[in-house]
């Protein structure tokens, strides 16, 4: 219904010869509804024509000669294809399943420290070294207590550290390992999955000797984790991480052996 007058839809002259508009009315909605009657005896009837033969509304139209020559050529492709697919399914089966990027080992941090038992200026130059070797500024460590055999008092900077992330932990630990011919002992190797070890000379990892710095060494200390272990840390819905996620001491030494192709000296 779009709002005209039942006068306006038949088209119809005004009532003549005693034709009221109520018959007019009345006779267009019995036309309507007649319509609508036809329409649905058409689809009902389409339809079971449709299940005593469904192919004849889908039949498909008549090829020309052109397109049955290219048909015909088409054919013995397909059939010189098949054996391709066949040979396919082997290499499918034998692929190796992905691994899971969740259980992948990383270094989280690479902590370097060096330990002078003073403060002064021997203090001062150890710091120099930690910043030429990483570029970063290093923290000063204070004695927890007095120790008077070693002239060590109580809240005394005594040492230097640095934390390295990232792709320069890398790059300095293997420096580092270097230095050992990547063979470390079984020792160094922590329950929780960490490992460390020292370097005497720190010119050994390429810094220029400097006369008026002198010679200094270092430990290595190395954390190993796999991704995930940030849900203990963050600040927001912080929760409890698995055993399975954590590191255990075996794991690590396969990951050194495996990563850096070193030597696990003493290893049961």
């Amino acid at each position: 219904h779009t709002g005209a007058s039942e006068r306006e839809i038949v088209g119809a002259p005004p009532p003549v010869c005693g034709v009221t508009q109520r018959a007019v009315a009345k006779y267009v909605r019995f036309a309507a509804s007649y319509r609508r009657v036809l329409h649905a005896l058409s689809r009902l009837a389409r339809a079971l024509q449709k299940k005593r033969d469904p192919r004849a509304h889908h039949s498909p139209p008549p090829m020309s000669a052109e397109k049955a020559k290219a048909a015909e050529t088409a054919a013995p492709k397909a059939e010189t294809a098949a054996p391709k697919a066949e040979t396919a399914t082997p290499k499918a089966e034998t692929a190796t399943p992905k691994e899971n990027p969740m259980r992948k080992l990383r270094i989280a941090k690479l902590c370097l420290n060096i330990c002078v038992g003073e403060s002064g200026d021997r203090l001062t130059r150890a710091a120099k070294v930690l910043e030429t070797l990483t570029g970063q500024q290093p923290v000063f460590s204070k004695a927890r207590y007095t120790v008077r055999t070693f002239s060590i008092r109580r809240n005394e900077k005594i040492g230097c550290h640095v934390t390295v992330r990232g792709q320069k932990a890398s790059d300095i630990l293997e420096k580092g390992l270097k230095v050992k011919d990547f063979e470390l002992r079984a020792e160094n190797f922590s329950t929780s999955g960490n490992f460390g070890f020292g370097v005497q000379e720190h010119i050994d990892l390429g810094i220029k000797y400097d006369p008026h710095v002198g010679i200094y060494g270092m430990d290595f200390y190395v954390v190993l984790e796999r991704p995930g272990m940030r849900v203990s840390r963050r600040k927001h819905a912080t929760n409890h991480v698995g055993r399975r996620q954590l590191v255990n001491k075996a794991e690590a030494v396969k990951w050194f052996e495996q990563t850096y192709e070193g030597v696990v000296v003493g290893k049961k």
